[in-house]
């Protein structure tokens, strides 16, 4: 690939800045969010949007709280046009939202843009663009730089003698390609129009600054953006705006160190759909400053009704690694990963407990989780997932949370080495009944030689009728006394088996009041595990018992080789 053909981007781009502010700034609020969906997104898609579908986004995206919304390109297409005069028969927005229209600087074109607006109460934006980048003057438009700017002036000098009288119109204006036009070419064209269009803090002017192409890293951008910010005139009476593409896949880089330069307003689409690889991506910027503890001043908390509606209205899916609200981006499959979580869970309850708080009240600090998925209305059903790549953490995650069974370490340990089994033989992802399924399978199996008929507790003894190859054995022991119980049951069957450990729990996802008890025990030298459960505690410790007989006394037959199907 010729890379030399590209090496003077950086010089056609670069700005005489010396004193950067911005590299030690930081973002204490966030700027005003401008998505552009119904405009720069539809104009991006295969299949544009039809009325019912605009009216879908934009009912969207006044119930999350945007205050200005960019609703169309009403010269370019009827079906614009008439959206726009929809948004004021149905009286659709609100009064405290304003609505942008967007517009070439061409009169005819102007014309029907304000026609399109006749009538609406609301605070309205014009929004006129030209091309000012050299290659864009000299091979699109055809014109000088004299012969642009007056291209410029003779379009806002239109707008003003269409719309200047109207109290709820404002203007804005956006040097398209705005990245690539030379640095004092640009200011003079913006202070052009500020001056035409009397910019005052009163009613101030909007200058959008778009990196329409993408062709230099995230710090030039900033770098463009903090000259203008220091060198405009009137700049108590401009609102600076930036419109940041994707061409390198940092357009959010670029848009949150400009805003670290001097922007106040950030255009875009909620998850950055636009031409080529897209617009910024205004859900991703929102949720980072959340992330940060700054309100994004947008509704995020049902992300996914968000992007159901997006994605109905766009007919594109949005990917599963898209950050915040992918469908995996809050899930881990890598055990290290799932150990770390399930950690960082057990710490976030416990600092909760300590506090004497909600635990959505208490600093979030959980490994690998930038945020409270419960923040933008996710459950924790789908944090830890467990295929090949997942570890003992994952698996005892899932089993803890979707039937409370809380595994004593060393069973994770052992009970890791049949789910890795599992999935190498599948290939698939293992859900939590799967795992819970494979779990009864191989520590509380069945023997055919061996069947519990009767288990009678009384307040110090319990009492085993025990069915061994077709015949009857009752034995007994103490009640609390499991190794007493498993001589008993070893004796009856011939079995050598000797106790390690027993530990119980209660597991209420499982059914109301039941117990769990889990039997580590050693045969022929071997340590295994064995469980059983419960309407008791004497209960579950017996059937635990009878399942470690079972298994020692089914040892030809790898419980593990039997795949359950649930």
């Amino acid at each position: 690939m010729p890379s030399h053909r590209y090496r003077d981007v950086y010089e056609r781009v670069s700005v005489p800045l010396t004193d950067r502010r911005w590299p030690s700034a930081r973002i204490t609020e966030a700027p005003l969010w401008v998505p552009v969906d119904l405009r720069d997104g539809n104009q991006a898609l295969a299949e544009p949007m039809d009325p019912e579908r605009k009216r879908a986004l934009f009912e969207l995206m006044v119930a999350m709280g945007y205050k200005e919304i960019e609703v169309g390109y009403p010269s370019a297409s009827q079906t614009d046009f008439d959206f726009v005069r929809l948004i004021r028969d149905a009286n659709l927005a609100p009064e405290d939202v304003t609505i942008v229209v967007f517009t070439p600087a061409r009169r005819d074109l102007i014309e029907r843009t304000v026609a399109s607006v006749e009538g609406i109460t609301n605070d309205v934006v014009i929004h006129m663009y030209t091309a000012t980048a050299p290659v864009w003057r000299e091979q699109v438009l055809g014109r000088g730089r004299a012969e642009v700017a007056e291209l410029i002036l003779a379009g806002g000098r239109d707008i003003l003698e269409l719309a200047g009288d109207r109290e709820n119109v404002r203007f804005e204006f956006s040097p398209e390609v705005f990245i690539l036009t030379e640095p004092d070419f640009v200011l003079h064209v913006c202070d052009s129009m500020t001056t035409l269009w009397d910019a005052t803090p009163e009613r101030p002017v909007i200058l959008n600054l778009p990196a329409t192409v993408e062709v230099a890293t995230p710090n030039v951008y900033a770098d463009q953006i903090e000259y203008m910010h220091h060198n405009l005139a009137r700049r108590d009476g401009v609102i600076l705006s930036v419109h940041p593409h994707n061409d390198r896949g940092t357009g959010i880089a670029c848009a949150e160190l400009a805003v670290l330069a001097g922007a106040q307003r950030v255009e875009g689409c909620i998850f950055g759909n636009g031409e080529r690889t897209g617009n910024v991506d205004i859900a991703t910027l929102a949720l980072n400053l959340h992330a940060q503890g700054v309100d994004p001043m947008i509704d995020f908390s049902d992300i996914d009704r968000v992007r159901r509606t997006v994605e109905y209205c766009t007919r594109m899916p949005v990917p599963e690694r898209h950050p915040y609200v992918g469908d995996l981006v809050y899930t881990a499959f890598s055990g290290t990963h799932q150990d770390a979580i399930k950690k960082g869970f057990a710490a976030h309850r416990e600092r909760a407990a300590r506090a004497g708080l909600p635990e959505s009240e208490i600093p979030w600090e959980v490994p690998y989780l930038p945020i409270d998925p419960a923040d933008v209305g996710r459950s924790y059903d789908a944090v830890i997932r467990v295929n090949s790549q997942s570890g003992k953490g994952g698996i005892a995650y899932l089993l803890d949370t979707g039937y409370g069974v809380e595994l004593p370490r060393r069973l994770q340990i052992d009970f890791a080495g049949h789910v890795q089994r599992l999935t190498d033989a599948t290939g698939d992802e293992v859900t939590a009944a799967m795992l819970y399924a494979l779990l009864i399978t191989v520590y509380a199996p069945r023997s055919g030689r061996i069947r519990l008929s009767e288990c009678v507790i009384g307040d110090s003894s319990v009492r085993l009728a025990l069915e061994v190859d077709g015949r009857i054995l009752e034995r007994s022991a103490d009640t609390d006394n499991p190794a007493e119980l498993l001589a008993a049951i070893a004796t009856g069957v011939g079995l050598p088996v000797e106790i390690l450990s027993l530990t119980r729990q209660t597991a209420d996802r499982i059914g109301q009041d039941m117990r769990i008890a889990y039997l580590e025990y050693r045969s022929e030298g071997i340590v295994q595990w064995a469980m059983g459960i419960g309407n008791s505690p004497t209960d579950a410790s017996c059937r635990a018992v009878l399942a470690a007989a079972a298994r020692v006394a089914t040892s030809d037959m790898d419980p593990a080789d039997r795949v359950p199907t649930a």
